[in-house]
């Protein structure tokens, strides 16, 4: 297939067609030549472990999953071999000044509903709900109480089983119909008429809503010492596999700027 060796070590064709899976993209002559540089990176790594007399010790990734034993190689050469300070309050300060955008709380809505479940492409089942859905909203208008009893009673939605309280959401969680009534309602609100969308008609109200706003860099300082310390690390890890390429003897496959790190 491809013919790829790192220093005389050919990288087998079937490890490259198994590899293929980890790299989607547009083409398959893409997605071969990612993963030609995925297993040609590793192999880079690999050998230099071994010159460095490492040898595996693996742990565990989580509860039920440990490292390969060239997955660990490949950790220690790292841990070994990179070193990067974490990222004091000033660095993170002046980051935090320079993404403000970034920081940033959304509102969030608190709602309940009641739903009528009704496909648009069933019309005569739709407007049944539309009917039911506008009584029920005369309902409530007039008995405010009796909101719960009727989403345990009527709602076809799980959250029935909870007085039909939707929980905490922010933009983009709900379907756009249903965020263009909710996000403009005020806390304590029901909605003049039921809400249409694909999953069927609502009856929304919205119980408390919470304003966001600017993040206060306390709050976020860890977070972005987190992230600073990992893009440093993946750029050392892509300097030094530029290093070792450079070393070594690479026949079948061009590297160029693909030397990001293929490691957690």
């Amino acid at each position: 297939m491809t013919g790829i060796t790192i220093n005389g070590v050919t990288i087998p064709d079937g490890a490259i067609a198994a590899e293929v899976q980890n790299h989607p993209s547009g083409s398959e002559e893409a997605a071969i030549a990612a993963a030609s540089r995925a297993l040609a990176i590793r192999e880079i790594l690999l050998q230099e472990a071994r010159r460095l007399d490492l040898h595996p010790e693996p742990v565990l990734v989580d509860e039920a999953r440990r490292e390969t034993e060239d997955d660990a190689l490949i950790r220690q050469l790292l841990d070994r071999e990179i070193a990067i300070p974490q990222a004091d309050e000033q660095m993170c300060r002046r980051y935090y000044e320079n993404n403000r955008k970034r920081f940033v709380q959304e509102d969030i809505f608190e709602a309940s509903h009641i739903l009528f479940s009704a496909s648009p492409d069933d019309p005569p089942s739709y407007e049944k709900a539309v009917k039911e859905a506008e009584a029920i909203v005369r309902m409530v208008r007039e008995r405010p109480d009796m909101f719960e009893s009727a989403a345990r009673e009527r709602s076809d939605c799980p959250s029935a089983k909870d007085d039909g309280r939707l929980g905490q959401i922010t933009r983009g969680q709900t379907v756009p119909e249903f965020e263009a009534v909710l996000f403009d309602m005020t806390e304590g609100q029901l909605c003049d008429q039921p809400v249409r969308s694909r999953f069927g008609v609502h009856v929304v109200r919205l119980d408390r809503r919470i304003m966001g706003g600017p993040l206060p860099f306390e709050a976020v300082q860890q977070k972005i010492a987190d992230y600073l310390h990992e893009a440093s690390w993946r750029r050392a890890v892509s300097q030094y596999i530029r290093i070792l390429a450079g070393r070594a003897e690479i026949v079948g496959v061009d590297l160029g700027d693909n030397t990001s790190p293929l490691v957690q």
